[in-house]
């Protein structure tokens, strides 16, 4: 897959393909409908696929203020929409003029002018356009007046924890992770929820207590809520080395403010591997994966009490992860 950021780099492009519009963010069950039904179309009609997504997110531009944490890393997002067949990756800057179009302005601009798609590929929910004035139904409109058509995806329902079906969407995830809710996150997007950074020096404390960490720099990403969880890591010497598939580390995750010590302040990312001889690791890069939350975060009386618990937290992680491993 080719990843093109121009409008000059469309040509590039065979008139007549199928093409997909969206922030993809997560790249989610939902998301990946939409990209295997237009792979398979692309396949039908013997073209190229093209999938068109914006960074950043539109709200980071119109409401800073509002603008959601990102599920999946602009990295991250395009190896994921690759694995779905995609041969090009459109990412368009979100800027004011953009996102002034009206819908109609946009198809022209965009759809007619340059890329002349012969079908689109959306989801029911679809919006786009200044204010998001439009919808599926305007795409279907300005398509019969153009003479290219739209395929329309129905969502597929996910059964969750606490609710058996739901329409799976990015606003869904955030309030999952936001819950701690890791589990029903990975069911939503198809895989467990990643977070990537680079390990940063800690202040040696869980050394002290027998239970060494990796620490993660915040990652400009949603963040799953205060807690511990059970999850995998993989580390490489740089970011891009983490979007191949590797051996994957299990371990016990720590998100919170290190009560204990009575010096909370900043939020800590902190892993303990659970497993021996992973070498050294400051300067590294880490991607964590998070597949199950084992407790809330809270805060103990002693160090020594909070070894303790720890220790059961690693007992349990180990168990979590062997029965999803063979799972």
């Amino acid at each position: 897959m080719q990843r093109i950021s121009s409008i000059s780099q469309i040509q590039t492009v065979e008139k007549g393909c199928v093409l997909t519009i969206g922030n993809f963010d997560g790249v989610h069950v939902g998301h990946q409908q939409i990209l295997t039904a237009a792979r398979q179309a692309a396949m039908d009609r013997k073209t190229q696929l093209l999938v068109m997504t914006f960074e950043p997110h539109p709200l980071a531009i119109v409401r800073p203020e509002m603008a959601p944490g990102s599920l999946t890393p602009l990295d991250l997002k395009e190896r994921l929409i690759a694995q779905f067949g995609a041969d090009y990756l459109f990412v368009v800057e979100s800027t004011p003029e953009l996102l002034a179009l009206s819908a109609e302005d946009f198809v022209q601009r965009f759809l007619i002018e340059n890329i002349k798609p012969g079908l689109v590929v959306e989801g029911e929910s679809f919006n786009f356009g200044s204010g998001r004035s439009g919808s599926i139904h305007t795409l279907q409109e300005l398509a019969d007046a153009n003479g290219f058509e739209v395929s329309v995806i129905t969502a597929e329902q996910v059964g969750l924890s606490a609710e058996p079906g739901v329409t799976v969407s990015s606003t869904i995830i955030r309030n999952l992770l936001a819950e701690g809710s890791v589990a029903d996150a990975a069911t939503a997007l198809g895989r467990p929820y990643r977070l990537i950074e680079r390990i940063i020096p800690g202040r040696g404390k869980g050394r002290r207590l027998g239970f060494p960490t990796a620490n993660m720099k915040l990652p400009q990403q949603a963040i799953p809520a205060e807690g511990v969880y059970a999850g995998f890591v993989e580390l490489a010497d740089m970011p891009d080395k983490l979007l191949s598939a590797k051996a994957k580390i299990p371990a016990a995750l720590s998100i919170g403010t290190s009560a204990t010590f009575g010096d909370a302040h900043s939020l800590l990312i902190e892993a303990h591997l659970l497993r021996d001889n992973v070498g050294q690791l400051y300067d590294k890069h880490l991607a964590i994966d998070f597949v199950q939350q084992i407790r809330p975060q809270q805060r103990f009386e002693t160090e020594s009490a909070l070894a303790v618990q720890i220790a059961k937290d690693c007992k349990e992680a180990k168990e979590v992860l062997a029965g999803y491993e063979a799972h």
